[in-house]
């Protein structure tokens, strides 16, 4: 007998919906995390223009957009990196900062070519994720998370995607890019507001289960 998805998650990145899987596994009695959590293409859930003015906006956006097309909870995440000189931004506009949608290298390139003469201790930055929750009930949540770090001048590391090679988190003397995905996922933006989620997650699965 199949079972039937109850949360979705509005993207078509394995890496994310594998985090989330990951992040309730357990919470949830008689929730199968595997075939029940899944992600945009499971469910034909549409694509959502982003076109609100925060990140808060935009995830909440996704999210309603995608509960009220497949009338399950809905999950949704938007981040970027947000540059003290540069007053946030790249913000809700990183990915697409040189003027082409998910260009790493063309952003990370105009990103420290504009920042060229911007002196060490000014080189502040932060990584934001905002993820939000929607029920076909109407009910909602949204929970920012941060990782604060700096600046660097050149590319260092392999791993992660966007600008983690030139980022250095507080606290670390590596790129985000040379971190391990444990380390990563232990201080990420994205892990920080999916866990503040997590209650409200949890909540809404748990009364979507008794009725």
């Amino acid at each position: 007998m199949s079972v039937s998805p109850r949360l979705v998650l509005a993207t078509h990145n394995k890496g994310k919906l594998r985090e989330l899987r990951e992040l309730l596994r357990g919470q949830v009695p008689g929730l199968d995390v595997d075939t029940q959590v899944v992600d945009a293409s499971a469910v034909g859930a549409p694509d959502v223009v982003e076109d609100e003015v925060t990140f808060q906006g935009n995830a909440l956006l996704k999210a309603r957009a995608v509960t009220a097309a497949t009338g399950l909870i809905a999950i949704a995440d938007d981040s970027g990196l947000s540059v003290d000189v540069l007053g946030g931004a790249p913000g809700i506009f990183s990915a697409r900062w040189s003027g082409r949608h998910g260009d790493d290298e063309a952003n990370i390139d105009l990103l420290l070519a504009q920042l060229g003469d911007v002196k060490d201790e000014h080189r502040g930055a932060s990584f934001v994720c905002a993820a939000a929750l929607a029920t076909p009930g109407g009910y909602f949540a949204v929970e920012l998370g941060h990782l604060a770090g700096t600046l660097l001048r050149e590319r260092r590391g392999n791993g992660g995607f966007g600008y983690d090679p030139i980022v250095q988190p507080d606290g670390y003397d590596v790129s985000v890019a040379e971190l391990t995905s444990e380390q990563k996922n232990a201080i990420s933006h994205r892990g920080r507001a999916f866990r503040g989620l997590l209650p409200q997650i949890v909540r809404a699965l748990t009364e979507d289960q008794s009725r």
